[in-house]
């Protein structure tokens, strides 16, 4: 029988970093196994948020790959394939002028008889004929829709559309259902033209190649975020950009178009939020650099709940409430305890690691494996024992596992620590949203590695631990050392060293 599978398709800025979101979840063991494909669509492509959801994931697939080798670990357990070119963008490879003159040909619009050159200067001013839309649509929904009604994936034969279209082919032959998910906003310029064009011609796409079995959704993200209008020389210099006091306005123009365009879609998840997060102001490319908001957090899971738990009846509406408008816990996530166990897993993990492993791995390098091992004995348990050690650490076992002074070993260590770090960058920032108090870690720990945490107590990591006062004293890094020296060693060598003692731990980690 077959299984679900996901292409996930990311429009515009918040399309990334709902995309960003998305490889978050899955490296904490989330998503299926199956492979997560993913594309980004945004005419801007040195948009600063499309950069570090790239940099995320090319962090992700290293270490997916490199912990890909035996075991059953949740984490990090989803493929992630991009798609080439991963980025594609509606002007495809033109060399023309990226305006809506030199895309409409606007001179040869003038010399038309029928008056098309003036009914394109009645829908257009002059500064939005001429405004490079080579740092997106500019937040104008108008400017996006008359770049995107042009675009036919009939006449699109070339990469990433046709490797999409061939996967999907695939996936329906063997038997699995593919899941499509668009996500982007419904307020700005790329993610409210892109999300009902996309969608119509996919839906399209589908039925004219007879494709039984796919689903399409999309993802709304309604306006959870402002920022201040430009002035003094950034205001002279621009003359159309977004407008955060016009974001309600085209959401109510969009839902209602949207009420009659619903039929493209299996599923259509809104999210929103009332207390809007303070962004600065950008025009595009590599400034236009919003920090992750919790909104993405929902936005993976609305991805996950596609995926795994796909609603049965057709053009269904999804919403997601809180029970606290100025606060976010723990029960206010879909399907809170997986998630919660899962993201506490992976937090403690992340977290032991760059706050105390990773400085003990970093001493053994500069000592010296004869002296480290004498005051770590976890440690022999995943690198070769230095020669001459009496004892235990000198037994036939030994000899088989990995040198820790190996390029191997120390390559093993960087990818991981990428991996750290990323993550919990990730997820302070996801912490730090104005208006609302997200209450599941106690992210400053992150960012200062144990100076806010009281001793070693790594219950004071998560909030809301309900365990009781014994159990969170015994829960310290110095306990899960202990636990780390008495791990049956696997005979196979591959599961030893620095990726034998990563995944270790992180099943110690989990409560």
């Amino acid at each position: 029988m077959g299984q679900n599978s996901l292409y996930a398709i990311g429009i515009g800025g918040t399309g990334a970093k709902c995309l960003e979101a998305i490889a978050q979840l899955a490296a904490v063991g989330l998503f299926a196994d199956t492979p997560i494909k993913l594309l980004f669509v945004d005419a801007d492509e040195t948009n600063g948020s499309l950069e570090r959801a790239k940099d995320s994931l090319s962090i992700y697939r290293k270490c997916q790959k490199l912990l890909a080798v035996g075991g059953n670990s949740s984490w990090l357990k989803t493929p992630i394939k991009l798609y080439y070119p991963d980025l594609w963008s509606p002007f495809g490879k033109t060399n023309t002028n990226k305006d809506l003159a030199s895309f409409y040909s606007y001179n040869n619009l003038q010399q038309n008889p029928e008056g098309l050159g003036n009914l394109f200067d009645v829908l257009y001013t002059e500064e939005e004929r001429k405004a490079s839309l080579d740092v997106g649509f500019r937040g104008r929904p108008a400017i996006g829709s008359a770049v995107m009604s042009h675009l036919d994936l009939d006449n699109l034969e070339d990469d990433p559309w046709a490797s999409l279209t061939q996967d999907i082919l695939a996936d329906v032959g063997s038997g699995n259902s593919p899941r499509i998910f668009l996500c982007g906003s419904i307020f700005g310029g790329t993610g409210a033209s892109g999300l009902p064009t996309l969608g119509r011609l996919i839906y399209n796409k589908l039925e004219k190649e007879k494709i039984q079995g796919a689903k399409i959704s999309c993802l709304f993200v309604l306006p959870y975020f402002r920022f201040p209008q430009p002035t003094g020389k950034d205001a002279a210099n621009q003359e159309v950009y977004a407008r955060s006091e016009q974001f309600l306005l085209n959401t109510e123009a969009a839902l209602r178009y949207y009420v009659n365009q619903n039929q493209n879609f299996h599923t259509v998840y809104l999210l929103g939020n009332q207390n809007l997060s303070n962004y600065q102001f950008s025009i595009g490319k590599n400034t236009q650099k919003n920090e992750p908001h919790f909104i993405e957090v929902y936005s993976a899971l609305a991805a996950r709940h596609f995926l795994l738990d796909t609603p049965s009846r057709e053009n269904t509406v999804v919403i997601n409430s809180r029970q606290n408008s100025q606060r976010i816990t723990w029960q206010d996530l879909p399907d809170s305890a997986e998630v919660q166990s899962n993201l506490v897993n992976a937090t403690r993990f992340a977290y032991v690691w760059l706050s105390n492993i990773l400085p003990e791995l970093n001493t053994a390098a500069k000592i010296g494996v004869a002296s480290f091992q004498k005051g770590a004995p976890w440690f022999v348990e995943f690198y070769r024992p230095s020669q001459g050690v009496m004892g235990k650490w000198f037994d036939r076992r030994g000899e088989d596992l990995p040198d820790f002074n190996d390029d191997e070993q120390k390559k093993a260590i960087d990818i991981i620590t990428e991996w750290c770090q990323d993550y919990l960058r990730w997820l302070s920032e996801v912490h730090q949203c104005d208006g609302d108090d997200i209450e599941l870690f106690r992210y400053r720990a992150f960012a200062n590695l144990g100076n806010d945490l009281q001793g070693e107590y790594l219950s004071e990591l998560v909030i809301g631990d309900k365990r009781d006062s014994n159990a969170k004293k015994q829960d310290t890094i110095q306990q899960l050392k202990l636990q780390l020296e008495s791990i049956t060693s696997n005979s196979s060598s591959a599961q030893q060293g620095t990726i034998g003692l990563a995944k270790a731990l992180y099943q110690l980690c989990r409560l």
